[in-house]
Formats: C-alpha cells, sequence, structure tokens
C-alpha cells in the first residue's frame, strides 16, 4: 500500500521550486455539450455549415454524436487566456445554431427518445479516415449504449515548461542519466498517480450530476430516488456521471493498466486492443448486409475508449497512434477528465474551478508519488464509489491507507497543504485568482450545502424538474452569450478556419480513394 497518505501531511514546498519555474505552464480546455431542440430533446439536425468541417476544424468539431459539439481551446499561458477562447467559441457556436437551438448546460442528458437510433452518429464524411471514426462510435454504440455517449463532460489539459524539470533533474544526481524526456515522463506519470489518489476530492468540489431524468434510465438498473416526478437523484451525490451510471464498464474494470513507467501503461493499452472479449465477439464485426459495425471485437477498438479520470497525451501525427506518439516522443501534457460540466457557467467551467484544478495538478507533481498497484486502486475505486453516490453525507468516511478517516478531515488536510503552491501561482501571474479558489474549495469542503451538487438538487426541487432547470440555465446562457461579439480580426480568423476546414476534408477525401473495407483490414 502507498505511503501517499503520510508524505502528502509532511508536504512541503521543494526548497529549489519557486514561481519562476512557472515559465513556460500551458493550459487547455476541451469542453462537450448537447445541441438540443426548443423542446429540450436532442437534435436532429446536422453540423452547422457555418462552423466548418469537423473532421480537420482544429477547434470545433463533435465527440460520439452529430449533436454533441467538442470545443477545443489552444494552449493557452494563462487560465483567463483560456477560459477567454473558450468564450469566443460558444459565442461562435451560438451565432452559428438554428435559432431555436440551445447547447445543453448538464453533463447529464434529459429528453432522450428510447430508441437508440434516435441518437445519431457523427459524420466525418467520405474518406477513409472519417468513416473510421464514425465506425469507432458505432461500435461504442454498440458495446454500451448510445445513450451513455451522450454524456458530456470538460477536459482540462496541462503542461509544465522545461526549464521546471531541467532544475528538478539537477537536483536528484541518481537521476542524471536518464534523458530530459524520460525524466519528465516519470514526473508526469507521479502526477497522474496522484490525482488518481486525489479523484474523489475533484469529484466532491466540481461534481455537478447528482440527479438523471427519468430517460437516462430507461431499461437499466438502480437504486435512485424520486426527486420529484419527472427526476432522479441520490441526496448527497455528487457526480454519477463518475459513477456506474456513467462512464464507467465492468469490462474494463479488470484491465490492470498501471501508471508506474511509460512503457508499462503502453503495453498495458496495446494489450486491451489486442485481446478479443467474448461479448464483443457476439456482437460480430459487420451487420445482415456486411457492413462494419466496430472496429474490432477486442477489450479496447482504439485507446481512447479506455475511461480514465487522467490521461498521459502526446500530440499524435496524422496516422499515429496516441501510444506510438506517447512511446516516440514522451508526455507533453496532462489530460484531466473527471470534470463536469459547470452549469451555472455559460462556458461549462468558472475561472475558480481552473485555477484550483492548476494548484492541484502541481501539488500532485511536487508531491512524493509511490508507485500504485491494484491494492490501492481497489480502495481508490471504494472512494469515489462513496464521493459519487454520498459524498455530501454528514460524518462520511472514506479509507486512507486502510483506515477509515473523515472525508471533510482528509479533504481539509491536502487543501490546507495546497494553500504554498497557490501563493506561489498567484506571485507568478500576479492577483490572488488561486488563493481564492483554494479557500473556497476549503469553504465547499466543509459546508456541502455551498458545492455545485447541492445547488442543482436544491434548484431542480425549486423549478420543478432537472430537466426544467437544465433548460433555464441553457436560455439564460444563450441569451448571455448572443450578446456577445467577437473583434473583427478573430471573426475574420474564425470564417477562414472554417473555409479552410471544408477544403481540407475535401484534399482528404480526394487522396482516399482506396476501399473502406480494404482500409479496415489493414487497420486491423
Amino acid at each position: 500500500m502507498s505511503n501517499f497518505a503520510s508524505s502528502f501531511v509532511d508536504f512541503n514546498t521543494p526548497s529549489w521550486f519557486d514561481s519562476q519555474h512557472l515559465t513556460g505552464m500551458l493550459r487547455g480546455i476541451e469542453k462537450e455539450g448537447l445541441r438540443v431542440k426548443a423542446d429540450g430533446y436532442l437534435a436532429q439536425t446536422p453540423h452547422p455549415e457555418k462552423l466548418g468541417s469537423k473532421l480537420t476544424h482544429p477547434f470545433i468539431t463533435t465527440d460520439y454524436s452529430e449533436s454533441l459539439l467538442e470545443l477545443i481551446t489552444d494552449p493557452k499561458s494563462t487560465p483567463k487566456d483560456t477560459l477567454g477562447m473558450l468564450r469566443q467559441l460558444h459565442v461562435l457556436v451560438y451565432k452559428a445554431l438554428p435559432e431555436e437551438e440551445l447547447m445543453w448546460p448538464l453533463s447529464m442528458p434529459c429528453m432522450l427518445s428510447s430508441d437508440d437510433a434516435d441518437i445519431p452518429l457523427a459524420d466525418y464524411g467520405s474518406s477513409n479516415t472519417g468513416k473510421l471514426k464514425t465506425l469507432y462510435r458505432s461500435g461504442l454504440g454498440i458495446r454500451y449504449g448510445r445513450r451513455m455517449q451522450t454524456i458530456a463532460g470538460l477536459h482540462y489539459n496541462l503542461s509544465f515548461g522545461d526549464g521546471l524539470f531541467e532544475s528538478w533533474q539537477a537536483q536528484m544526481p541518481q537521476n542524471q542519466a536518464q534523458t530530459l524526456t524520460e525524466f519528465k515522463n516519470d514526473k508526469y506519470l507521479g502526477l497522474i498517480r496522484n490525482f488518481k489518489r486525489l479523484t474523489s476530492l475533484v469529484l466532491y468540489l466540481l461534481g455537478a450530476s447528482p440527479s438523471v431524468c427519468p430517460c437516462f434510465l430507461a431499461g437499466r438498473e438502480h437504486d435512485l430516488e424520486l426527486l420529484n416526478d419527472s427526476t432522479y437523484y441520490k441526496p448527497a451525490a455528487t457526480s454519477l456521471r463518475m459513477g456506474k451510471l456513467g462512464y464507467t464498464n465492468s469490462v474494463q474494470e479488470h484491465l490492470d493498466i498501471r501508471y508506474n513507467n511509460l512503457p508499462e501503461y503502453v503495453e498495458g493499452l496495446r494489450r486491451a486492443i489486442q485481446t478479443p472479449h467474448e461479448s464483443f465477439q457476439k456482437l460480430g464485426l459487420n451487420d445482415a448486409d456486411g457492413n462494419p459495425i466496430q472496429i474490432n471485437d477486442h477489450i479496447l477498438q482504439i485507446e481512447n475508449e479506455y475511461y480514465s479520470p487522467i490521461r498521459p497525451k502526446q500530440i499524435a501525427a496524422r496516422g499515429e497512434t496516441p501510444t506510438e506518439a506517447l512511446e516516440r516522443r514522451g508526455i507533453a501534457y496532462v489530460e484531466f477528465r473527471a470534470i463536469d460540466l459547470d452549469p451555472y457557467s455559460d462556458i461549462g467551467i468558472r475561472l475558480s474551478s481552473a485555477c484550483f484544478l492548476e494548484v492541484m495538478a502541481l501539488y500532485c507533481l511536487l508531491n512524493d508519488s509511490p508507485e500504485l498497484m491494484p491494492e490501492e486502486e481497489e480502495e481508490l475505486a471504494i472512494n469515489l464509489e462513496r464521493v459519487v453516490n454520498e459524498g455530501r453525507r454528514d460524518n462520511l468516511h472514506i479509507v486512507n491507507n486502510g483506515v477509515e478517516q473523515s472525508l471533510e478531515s482528509w479533504m481539509l488536510t491536502h487543501l490546507n497543504s495546497m494553500r504554498p503552491l497557490a501563493a506561489l501561482l498567484d506571485a507568478h501571474y500576479g492577483g490572488n485568482d488561486y488563493r481564492a479558489a483554494v479557500a473556497l474549495m476549503q469553504g465547499k469542503a466543509g459546508h456541502s450545502e455551498s458545492t455545485i451538487s447541492a445547488q442543482v438538487n436544491a434548484d431542480s426541487k425549486r423549478l420543478g424538474s432537472l430537466w426544467q432547470l437544465g433548460f433555464t440555465l441553457a436560455q439564460q446562457h444563450r441569451a448571455s452569450l448572443l450578446q456577445q461579439t467577437l473583434s473583427p480580426n478573430n471573426q475574420a480568423k474564425y470564417e477562414v478556419l472554417a473555409e479552410k476546414s471544408i477544403l481540407q476534408q475535401a484534399e482528404i477525401e480526394e487522396i482516399e480513394t482506396e476501399d473502406f473495407m480494404e482500409f479496415l483490414q489493414q487497420y486491423r
């Protein structure tokens, strides 16, 4: 079992580390959001043409469904710049959407049809690259059901400058034989292991999915209670999206993909991609007409099918898989995935949440990070399930190194230890956004009624349903965003990008003339 529990209690900012080592820190956001009609049902219209090609546009695409928008920012040098670009993308989207359409502000969908076929797969055009992306989504649909793929979330991507790692490596004679890339890989994986140890903290503080609409539960066993006639919930839940009703599946529970070194992680993912799975074999590779319905019948079709609250990432070149990119060039950044949409923000995340995630990431990076083995993973899974379902229950306990501990005291211990790092971040960027963010989270840790999940339940009760809350907020956000404008330069830049993306898709479709079934056979 890890000794992380004792090491964080004694955590002190390393003597060599100061605010100058934060130079070169970059962050970006990927934010999903469903397009819905005025009646709240999923939009059946195609991706708006004004937004360009979802296959090639660098900032505006779709995730699983044609209706599930994904907005991606550039890496930025401050969180305010990142949120500023995310806002620009939201303004662009609303100016391109049909007048009656809205972006759903909640992570959990509402008003879904009982027919999975009414959730349209994203269409990326006639190229083999585009068809493969759609086929992957078809595979997800037949494996797990299309409803699960309409859940939306937000990914916060973060990297640190090489200067930090160079200074750190210079303090560690035992690591001098490593290349800088190898040293960075080890430190980023240490961050990831510690984040996994603290995922329950994120779900309590930022969780915003304590309830669901009845349509999401149709045909599924559950133990949720009725909040009112049209909302099911757990009274003290935080993030059902991250529990058994959301982005989890039993097939992946025993994969034992580890984060102790990069070759081990890569090998674990590849093993899952190469290993057939009985239930997926029964589904078949093709339908009755011979059309492919999944990429393969293995545990994972591709790396991205592995559901994890955090991932090591490297930018993949054209034709390169995520594991090949990691193997060749190492970890470039870390993707924090356990984040619900904040329905009270018109862009899905507040500055305080972004700043808190950055403080926590630095805390996870600089803290000791023992190897994470299956025994500890099992303990963390127990804690996650408790916080997902009962995180706001009075006197809830979690398991910490085999010992039951109050969730509140555990959270406050960590948050208190993060304060010096928040001060260093404020010293580097100016202002007090980071210290204010940690102070806000300390207040939430001691007062569960102030969490986003508690507010969602209270407002759903007040307005009559979760759907009514989502619809009301969506209308408010639409009105707010449509009042905002882009500068002429930015407007022109995005118009050129949209046009260029359409031309790029046409070029790919012109080049990729090989028969798709032959292409797929080679890919398999």
